[in-house]
């Protein structure tokens, strides 16, 4: 199938490389017209590491053209960091055509995003918009035409926009990731399963001592102390108790299971957090108010889930802490800054007129 990747980051180079080695005709784009000049003076060409050995994938378009790498893809992914996605949402919204899917793993309600921005630009395509709950990768690149694949995923729970292009959107994604994907419902839904929020959040804040101390640390390893993951499933009892309010069905993928040596397998399944540690490519230097974890996960992630489940009527005082630790560290007020219903454009929608938006789209 032709897909389109769009990001220069860790994700977009991951799904690069292994759609391409899967067959698949990828397009990947990116914003950084020097980077793309170099990445084709290269041969197009991406070195994948796993745990089978060194594997060179072929691109057959690296853009930073965006009609041309959105023109005839089937498949849109967007990997790139949740404060990247609203600057190619506009990016790509006259581009959209019907029938295309775009997928972003994960969405933090990006996939909202990016249709609004269709529908704002004036773009009527029927284009489905879909999100996960987690990167399908752990992943880090290792120079400019190289990357390190650690796990993939195994299980993604997958949430569409509007609702009634469901079936059509998980075929589509399916044959991207088969086997993989995992029926979850409307979009909110699988903004709801996203894992960073949850996971990041007390590892960058609890572990501030160590970060600002030490040049490079491991917050997966020595950052993961049993005190931190009691807090850590404290937090993800809140964004369940969201879920379950608002009337998603279980399996809600509990971050403990990441953790588990036995019971449900999580999304990158059994073992996973070891083998991550075990890389190394994750003891790193951490600048706390410059990290992803804190400008991603806690300001915009942990926004928007305070700001549904003021929706749900659902008090979050973990989520609400962590926003105004990390809110304290970088000088700003998260829920100001950050991603809400309101500054989205949904703050105006009661519970029952989001969810018939979600199953219906814009009208």
């Amino acid at each position: 199938m032709r897909i389109a990747v769009l990001g220069g980051g860790n994700g977009s180079f991951a799904a690069t490389a292994d759609f391409s080695l899967a067959g698949h005709e990828v397009r990947l784009w990116r914003r950084d017209a020097e980077a793309v000049k170099a990445h084709n003076a290269a041969g197009r060409k991406i070195l994948v590491k796993d745990f089978a050995g060194k594997h060179e994938a072929k691109v057959a378009i690296v853009t930073n053209n965006i009609d041309e790498a959105l023109r005839g893809a089937e498949l849109i992914v967007c990997p790139a960091p949740a404060t990247a996605q609203p600057d190619i949402a506009r990016l790509a919204a006259p581009h959209l055509a019907d029938g295309q899917v775009i997928y972003l793993p994960p969405g933090t309600f990006g996939s909202m995003i990016f249709a609004k921005a269709a529908w704002d630009a004036g773009n009527l395509a029927k284009t489905a918009f879909a999100e996960t709950g987690t990167l399908p990768w752990l992943t880090r690149k290792h120079g400019d035409f190289e990357v390190a694949i650690t796990v993939r995923a195994k299980r993604l729970p997958t949430g569409v926009f509007p609702l009634m292009l469901k079936d059509h959107a998980l075929k589509m994604i399916d044959r991207a990731f088969p086997g993989v994907i995992e029926e979850c419902g409307d979009a909110l839904s699988g903004a709801l399963m996203n894992a960073g929020p949850i996971i990041h959040p007390p590892l960058i804040t609890m572990n501030a001592g160590p970060l600002e101390h030490f040049d490079r640390w491991d917050i997966h390893k020595e950052g993961t102390q049993p005190a931190i993951r009691r807090v850590t499933d404290a937090l993800d009892a809140e964004r369940m108790k969201i879920r379950d309010t608002l009337g998603y069905d279980a399996p809600h993928f509990p971050l403990a299971d990441h953790y588990a040596k036995t019971g449900p397998e999580w999304m990158y399944g059994r073992g996973s957090h070891d083998k991550l540690t075990d890389s190394g490519d994750w003891r790193e230097h951490i600048v706390l108010t410059k990290h992803r974890y804190m400008r991603e996960d806690t300001r915009i992630g942990l926004s928007f889930f305070i700001s549904v489940a003021e929706l749900a009527g659902v008090p979050t005082p973990l989520m609400r802490a962590f926003a105004s630790i990390g809110g304290a560290v970088c000088g700003e007020d998260f829920m100001q800054t950050g991603r809400t219903l309101k500054n989205l454009g949904f703050g105006n929608y009661d519970r029952a007129e989001l969810q018939a938006l979600l199953k219906e789209g814009f009208t």
